[in-house]
């Protein structure tokens, strides 16, 4: 079943056209990834798709009583709770607690931060009935398990997916084709981002195998033209005009030019760089208050590559504080050393005057070339940038300080894959020290060196990053000892349910095998009660589908019971 069809379709933005005559279909069971550079137009044609933005030309035909929904990349949520934006029932608390926001399900959502916003409009999207998904940046301030759960509910999906996602994971798991966006013209890959990755490269090839073609007929052609004037003015016209376009033409220009080349002038770093000796913060001002992670001794070294991971609300961003002195710890002193210039690049970015353009944020052109904003671009006003394009420049900002200790929160949200690349490339032979926060696996597994895992209630895990996932090899601290692992170490509590003494990982399983029985019981009884609606007016086998339907809804009603149960049990406080 088609349920999405564009044809011709383009669409601009103040200043440049975003694509031109682009056609796309999606029919139910696609899974269709979409790609491209900041500022190509990813977010736009998905509102395209959703019915959300007229295209400038071209047409949108939508299947009959086709329910799209979509998650936008900033969404707006309505007044009133957490619960009332997503739902009642089950699924949605079920939906709510996979994403870490159960515990705020009636919290007003004009007290959550951006992030949270984002995980609540992702659990009402995936809540509602829907034919056609379309999701932009969902990953985005979520946490590793969350996203392992999303990726196996997405692939459960029956439906059409047009994803944008920077997850190079995700697009291999999730998508069985790739629309990549480039420089106005939508090309279509097979397979998820290893199919990208070789379609793109195949094309390269080929405009490389043209360009060398035109050279050696633009070399004949000029030796033609050069024969002298009165040979030329025999030659027909057509023919001179012909080779002058050959001589005067060229490859497409590249999407950017050159390397993205951070390496300005980075000051030397002394021998004492961070140091937290017995770290500790809470919740809330009070003695009282929970702690979010206690007992944290760490030394950054001069070239540390130290990622941390965890759940959300497990405190990693506020770790980040700390070590930058944004927050003073409730326990434990932090020093730095003499030479420390940090450079801290946060979730939200720093505060950027729409009005402003780039050059009057950045006054450095040549820094900002390095960065891929090219002249049109440096006058562009920072309003009309794309969300990648105004997180990219956030992050010049960052490094146009000169720092020589970097900490970086969530940095791959909304940056597009090319940047990602060229962001990895730099910070392996960047001469500082790097502290990562971030979900993004493959970032992780190429930027790091040491993880220290936090978990929900201050349990401290570090280890080595191997393969396509950070992986915590170590528990450290546990019973509230001493820990240390290399670089760096937390001792602390491990996270305990305060009702059974049950770890936090013990509780995750055991909600995850709840959940998958209550999904199955589900299915089950939705089949029965198809079969009874189609047994007519068969007594016998009406009698027999109806005791078996009793059955499976008494097991549903208990399997839900246990995981209502696990899920209070995940919640309280250890």
């Amino acid at each position: 079943m088609i349920l999405v069809d564009l044809a011709g379709v383009g669409a601009s933005r103040p200043g440049r056209p975003l694509f031109t005559d682009l056609s796309v279909t999606v029919a139910s069971g696609d899974r269709l990834g979409l790609v491209g550079l900041n500022g190509t137009g990813k977010s736009t044609l998905l509102r395209v798709m959703a019915g959300r933005t007229d295209p400038e030309s071209g047409t949108v035909r939508t299947g009959r009583d086709v329910r799209i929904r979509m998650l936008e990349q900033r969404p707006v949520l309505p007044a009133g709770t957490v619960r009332a934006a997503v739902g009642e029932g089950w699924e949605a608390a079920a939906v709510l607690e996979r994403l870490g926001m159960g515990p705020l399900a009636d919290a007003d959502v004009a007290t959550l931060s951006g992030g949270q916003a984002k995980r609540v409009a992702l659990a009402q999207v995936l809540v509602a009935e829907s034919d056609l998904l379309l999701l932009d940046e969902p990953t985005n301030h979520l946490d590793i398990d969350a996203i392992t759960w999303l990726e196996e509910r997405l692939a459960r999906f029956r439906g059409g997916l047009v994803l944008v996602t920077h997850d190079r994971h995700v697009l291999d798991r999730v998508t069985t084709r790739v629309l990549e966006l480039d420089r106005g013209k939508g090309y279509v890959h097979d397979g998820g981002y290893a199919g990208y990755l070789e379609g793109k490269a195949r094309r390269e090839e080929q405009a490389a195998a043209s360009e060398s073609t035109r050279r050696n007929l633009a070399r004949r052609e000029l030796a033609w033209l050069r024969r002298g004037a009165p040979a030329r003015t025999r030659k027909p016209k057509a023919r001179i005009d012909a080779a002058t376009a050959v001589v005067s033409g060229g490859p497409q220009a590249a999407a950017r030019s050159g390397a993205l080349d951070l390496h300005f002038g980075t000051p030397r770093l002394g021998d004492k760089v961070v140091e937290l000796h017995g770290v500790g913060h809470r919740y809330g001002p009070g003695p009282g208050s929970p702690l979010l992670f206690s007992g944290l001794d760490m030394l950054l070294d001069q070239r540390e590559r130290l990622g941390i991971v965890g759940a959300n609300g497990s405190g990693k961003s506020t770790l980040l504080d700390v070590i930058a002195g944004r927050l003073a710890p409730s326990q434990g002193r932090v020093e730095r050393g003499p030479t420390v210039r940090l450079g801290y690049y946060d979730q939200t970015g720093s505060t950027l005057e729409q009005a402003l353009r780039v050059r009057e944020v950045i006054t450095d052109g040549l820094l900002l070339e390095r960065f891929w904003f090219d002249a049109d671009a440096q006058w562009a006003p920072v309003g009309t940038l794309s969300g990648g394009e105004r997180r990219r420049l956030q992050l010049l900002v960052v490094l146009g300080e000169r720092p020589n200790v970097l900490l970086l929160d969530e940095p791959t949200n909304d940056l597009d894959l090319d940047t990602l690349r060229a962001l990895e490339d730099f910070l392996e032979d960047w001469p500082g020290a790097l502290v990562v926060v971030s979900h993004d696996r493959a970032f992780l597994a190429r930027t790091v060196e040491t993880t220290l895992a936090l978990a929900p209630a201050g349990a401290g895990k570090a280890g080595g990053s191997s393969g396509s996932a950070p992986e915590s090899r170590e528990s450290v601290g546990a019973g509230g000892g001493p820990g240390r692992s290399g670089r760096s170490g937390q001792s602390g509590q491990l996270g305990r349910s305060a009702r059974s003494g049950r770890s936090a990982s013990t509780l995750a399983r055991l909600l995850r095998n709840a959940e998958r029985d209550v999904a199955g019981l589900a299915e089950r009884r939705d089949a029965l009660s198809a079969s009874m609606a189609n047994a007519g007016s068969n007594h016998e086998a009406l009698r027999e589908i109806g005791s078996q339907l009793a059955e499976a809804q008494a097991a549903l009603d208990a399997a839900e019971e246990r995981w209502l149960a696990l899920a209070e049990e995940a919640e309280s406080p250890g």
